[in-house]
């Protein structure tokens, strides 16, 4: 037996989310079993328990699109009973049972090695939103974007992803920008390696088919009207990896960047994305990631303050990155 939060709907629609006390025999299929230690509270997950998106698929279903954890059984052949694993995406916590429980049952093929640098609860620290970070690290690396050529800038810096994107490409030798909306926390974000931190209002109003010319590079969690201000400020061939849509979905944009600077937007998918990759950037997070200042902007919670603490990320209140203590 083992606890879980359970996402369940009635017949008139309403969404339910209750702690309950569950077995092993009601598991979705899978080849792995893994014990989970730590889960991750993401901005998925939020939307996910608090009912305010539509990021769960059927009903009954456990939530939480990431875990850490170790294998108590295994008829995979890459893992074996014992060993310490990660689970990001793959449709975990939206359509296949998810990582608020106690158990998770998965195919072995979604699990990645914890890297030995870190503890599961270090993996999760940074999560999903930290292992998005380093996919669009990556991705502006992969593009040519190197320091020397100018200033990165990150929105949402306050953030899960925000916060280690900072954290990331300070440590790279980046010099980096910080968006936020919450100018209160400059010093925090200054201590994670941020060089200038502006506020978001810098990016509102009218937005001009080309801006001044200011970023080589961009990290953007927020979509919508704030990716479009963003694309319109990079400079000639300058990078966008985008891959969030806090502020919307939309993206009132005009082709001027884009055909007169030769940017490039870039969209990252944290959820599907290839092993290969999963690997490198979970390799790459164990090299340049800061132990003391991953834990500094990280907050444990357990299973039952989940789903207020989800209201509190939906309605900005929550900072950097938030673990859920499971086992």
């Amino acid at each position: 037996m083992f606890d879980a939060l359970l996402a369940e709907k009635s017949e008139d629609g309403l969404q339910s989310i209750t702690l309950r006390r569950l077995s092993e025999e009601q598991l979705p299929p899978g080849d792995v079993t893994v014990r989970i230690e730590y889960s991750a509270l993401n901005y998925k997950d939020a939307l996910a328990l608090t009912g305010n998106g539509p990021i769960l698929r059927s009903f009954p279903i456990v939530p939480g699109i990431d875990f850490a954890g170790t294998v108590e059984n295994s008829s995979c052949l890459r893992f074996s009973p014992g060993q310490k694993v990660i689970l990001n995406g793959w449709g975990a916590g939206e359509k296949h049972w998810g990582g608020f429980s106690g158990l998770a049952r998965v195919p072995g093929e979604w699990l990645v090695p914890l890297p030995s640098a870190f503890t599961t609860r270090q993996a999760m620290a940074l999560g999903t939103a930290g292992y998005t970070a380093m996919l669009c690290v990556r991705m502006l690396q992969k593009q040519g974007v190197t320091p020397d050529c100018g200033d990165i800038l990150v929105t949402g810096a306050t953030g899960g992803v925000g916060s280690v994107a900072v954290m990331l490409l300070a440590r790279l030798g980046y010099n980096v920008t910080a968006v936020t909306g919450r100018m209160e926390e400059k010093d925090t974000l200054l201590s994670l390696g941020a060089c200038n931190v502006i506020p978001r209002q810098f990016f509102e109003g009218q937005i001009r088919p080309l801006e001044k010319a200011r970023w080589a590079g961009a990290i953007d969690v927020a979509g919508g009207k704030m990716l479009a201000a963003v694309c319109a400020s990079m400079q000639s061939s300058g990078v966008v990896a985008a891959c969030g849509l806090a502020a919307g979905m939309d993206l009132p944009a005009t082709v001027a960047p884009f055909i007169l600077r030769g940017v490039i937007l870039a969209g990252v998918d944290s959820v599907y994305c290839s092993q290969s990759e999963r690997l490198a950037a979970w390799q790459d997070l164990a090299a340049l990631t800061d132990p003391a200042k991953l834990e500094s902007v990280t907050t444990e919670i357990s299973l039952l303050q989940a789903v207020s603490e989800a209201e509190k990320l939906l309605n900005g209140q929550v900072k950097g990155r938030v673990v859920v203590k499971v086992a």
